[in-house]
């Protein structure tokens, strides 16, 4: 997946990580969001026997979204760690709120319903694999 030329515009700043940097920490709290430029992005949840990969990102995929759009100081619901040397677009996430807000109640709402449903379906399937 390539970076889309739209999302290159929200782009703030780049910053770079190096093999196994954590570049989000599961329950900290935050609402920036990042484009992953070059490189790969492992995702971890944790569980009660430790780290568990969930998920592999690379090159256009985003980091960080779901705590921004849930807004409200929301806390990181899984970690982020640099698979390898990382680079990844900062995005503006004063404009994309602003955008988010401009958005009709029942597309907030549908996305928020969404988010909330991915975040239990993902630590009922992280709790499934320790057992």
């Amino acid at each position: 997946m390539t970076v889309n030329s739209q999302v290159l515009g929200y782009i703030v700043s780049e910053e770079r990580f190096s093999d196994k940097s954590v570049i989000i920490k599961e329950g900290s709290i935050g609402d920036w969001v990042y484009v992953i430029l070059k490189g790969r992005v492992k995702i971890k949840k944790q569980t009660s026997g430790g780290l568990l990969t969930i998920d592999i990102l690379s090159e256009g995929n985003f980091v960080g979204e779901m705590a921004m759009l849930k807004q409200s100081n929301s806390t990181r619901t899984a970690s982020a760690v640099a698979d390898g040397p990382v680079v990844l677009g900062l995005l503006d996430s004063v404009r994309l709120l602003q955008e988010w807000e401009a958005q009709p109640a029942r597309i907030k709402k549908l996305i928020s319903n969404l988010i909330q449903n991915l975040e239990e379906a993902t630590k009922k399937a992280a709790d499934m694999i320790v057992e």
